[in-house]
């Protein structure tokens, strides 16, 4: 096995307490991706380092009325602890109500509260990033789910930094978060019309973590340790929110584990590693969903596992079809698995990056800022976002 690169650094950090039931160490945390962090990939990441590893988004309307999509959904490892849900939701009561679901159903021992969905089947119905530019609605949403809680579990926030720039909310939900009692505020530091595109902002994130006395997780261009390391020095902030960085790299999580423990680690795992990775990814979603649906869904993460390596492309196609553990096992092994870890794709970005695009909103959405009154159709019957 290749052996990480290490150098002995000063801590950054320190744990991440949610209340008195749950302590974060190193205080990263995984951010929900739909149809990524599942049961299978939160576990083959936990496998490399600790950290928070949330769920994937889950809408509210769908749990409390127990779709089945989304019961599968919120399963959790028998081991994973702690459990953590993302939420969405427009509606206080309906948020409420699934809270105390989870609660009463013993369902997960976190709910995070999804304020940050940029894409356009959330924002054009007023949630996601949408929702906090509705200020006394977000307020009532917030504190909805955390008297649901009733402290049984703490209950977070992750936002971005508002609409776009003449519209930001990030302030101002961020107290009004603070007040109803959340146990953080995890900002991305992107518009929700930045999308992927450009570089976060990292700038609002250092000015919540020193307006608030609760603490501030910074998002957003997390491709490496080193950038976790960066983030935090540079903004005060209390802990990092991992996104995109680790499609294709779940080792990041051992790396951040590393430099939160005081080493510089760079894992820079060989072709032969990376594919059994890539195996034991599949493997778990095998597990999880049964060995075709599993080895289907693992077909979206192959590019970005081969990302930079020399691969033909009728290989990758194959890879890209294969239906079953021994099909991907035998090409896998098609592979010239002597090549080293691609250095020249460490830093650069993974995933979505789509640029700059105008936000989906309701009609007349930015016209009253004070409005309580709940999006129509803004309930989304099935979770996944």
């Amino acid at each position: 096995m290749t052996e990480p690169v290490t150098n002995r650094v000063e801590p950054v950090s320190v744990p991440l307490k949610l209340g008195d039931r749950i302590t974060v160490d190193p205080p990263v945390v995984l951010a929900p991706l739909a149809g990524i962090t599942n049961v299978a990939f939160r576990r083959l990441c936990r496998e490399y380092g600790a950290g928070l590893y949330i769920s994937e988004m889950i809408t509210s309307r769908a749990l409390v009325e127990r779709n089945p999509k989304t019961l599968q959904m919120v399963a959790f490892a028998e081991d994973e602890t702690p459990r953590s849900m993302q939420l969405y939701g427009t509606d206080p009561e309906i948020v409420s109500r699934a809270v105390r679901m989870v609660v009463a159903d013993d369902l997960a021992d976190h709910v995070d509260l999804n304020f940050g969905c940029p894409v356009p089947k959330v924002t054009r119905r007023g949630g996601g990033a949408a929702l906090p530019w509705r200020i006394n609605l977000f307020d009532d949403l917030v504190t909805a789910a955390v008297k649901a809680a009733d402290g049984q579990l703490p209950v977070t926030v992750k936002m971005r930094l508002g609409v776009d720039a003449d519209h930001l909310t990030y302030r101002d939900a961020a107290l009004r978060a603070q007040d109803a009692g959340v146990a953080y505020v995890a900002l991305h530091g992107r518009t929700a019309a930045e999308f992927y595109g450009g570089q976060a902002d990292w700038g609002p994130i250092a000015e919540l973590a020193e307006l608030l006395d609760i603490p501030v997780l910074g998002n957003g261009d997390i491709w490496e340790a080193a950038d976790a390391v960066r983030m935090i020095r540079e903004t005060g902030c209390a802990g990092v929110v991992v996104g995109r960085g680790c499609l294709g790299r779940p080792w990041l999580f051992g790396d951040l584990a590393a430099v939160f423990a005081g080493q510089q680690q760079t894992f820079l795992p060989g072709l032969d590693e990376v594919a059994k990775a890539m195996f034991r990814h599949a493997e778990l979603l095998g597990e999880w969903l049964g060995e075709e649906r599993g080895v289907v869904d693992f077909r979206k993460h192959v590019a970005w596992y081969l990302k930079g390596f020399s691969v033909g492309s009728e290989l990758r196609k194959a890879l890209a079809m294969a239906s079953s553990l021994p099909e991907l096992s035998d090409l896998l092994h098609q592979l010239d698995l002597s090549q080293p870890f691609p250095a020249d794709v460490l830093g650069l970005p993974r995933g979505r990056t789509s640029g700059a695009r105008k936000v989906s909103l309701p009609e007349n959405w930015l016209a009253d800022r004070e409005s309580r009154a709940v999006p129509f159709g803004a309930e989304l019957p099935d979770s996944g976002g």
